[in-house]
């Protein structure tokens, strides 16, 4: 069980960055989490934005089964993409995971992201069971 009274890092198969972060942390009943389109080698997936989306979508997928949660647990997402038109693709995707209730959820619009080559970020906050 997840302790919720203080910061927990959950623990993922997720590639190992190198980066001072977590890819997702629990605390006081929130997780909080970003996702990004990376394979089990670290590498940005390659294959556009449906392929991007849809391997940010499995990550977070298997962060929250980590947690012993599930995509029924999210309560809010932030998505980050690169290209105004690539909603129209992550929405698609967007909706063949998640079922009504839908999160809260905003989409922006950016110039870039921390890696060159990705198209698209999800920020993602979802309960945990206490």
């Amino acid at each position: 069980m997840i302790r919720t009274d203080e910061k927990q890092a959950v623990k993922t198969s997720l590639f190992a960055s190198k980066a001072p972060l977590e890819w997702a942390i629990t605390h006081n009943g929130t997780l909080y989490t970003a996702q990004i389109p990376i394979d089990q080698s670290g590498a940005v997936v390659e294959g556009g934005i449906d392929a991007q989306t849809r391997q940010t979508l499995d990550n977070l997928v298997h962060t929250l089964e980590c947690a012993g949660e599930s995509l029924d647990s999210v309560l809010q997402v932030l998505i980050y993409v690169t290209d105004r038109e690539y909603l129209a693709t992550v929405n698609k995707l967007y909706a063949e995971y998640f079922n009504a209730p839908y999160p809260n959820r905003a989409a922006m619009v950016v110039a870039g992201l921390a890696r060159e080559d990705m198209l698209v970020e999800l920020v993602v906050y979802a309960a945990v069971k206490e």
